[in-house]
């Protein structure tokens, strides 16, 4: 995740855009969890989970792409800006195809089958403390 964003980040800010972006209205969810989080839900989807398992490891169930874009923007001294949908691939090149959707998921089933709890800064604080 954290070089997934670092791209997001370096696309969303480069020098030609001077702006942190975000799709339309910004309502679009980005999915996130710390890797040491992460790394125990591994270790307990091998050890514990039944076969055939659907399990979601999100510690974060939706942070809104504006809020994302508006961590950047005060890390960075870019304003934010409104991309419309129509111009998103021009503005974010690959990170285009994710930034635009709003992806959702629960991970309460998989919390409560195989007893996983997320203790690590959420995205947003671990943005603030670690890349800016």
């Amino acid at each position: 995740m954290a070089r997934a964003l670092a791209s997001f980040a370096g696309e969303n800010t480069n020098i030609e855009k001077r702006a942190a972006g975000y799709v339309d209205d910004g309502n679009h969810h980005w999915l996130a969890v710390h890797r040491d989080d992460a790394a125990p839900l591994y270790r307990l989807a091998v050890e514990s989970a039944p076969p055939g398992s659907v399990l979601h490891g999100v510690a974060e169930e939706g942070i809104a792409m504006r809020a994302i874009a508006e961590t950047i923007s005060k890390g960075t001294g870019v304003p934010t800006k409104s991309v419309p949908a129509a111009e998103a691939g021009a503005h974010f090149g690959w990170m285009s195809m994710v930034v635009g959707l709003d992806n959702r998921a629960s991970s309460k089933a998989t919390r409560e089958l195989l007893g996983w709890k997320p203790e690590q800064p959420g995205l947003l604080d671990d943005m603030r403390a670690h890349y800016f």
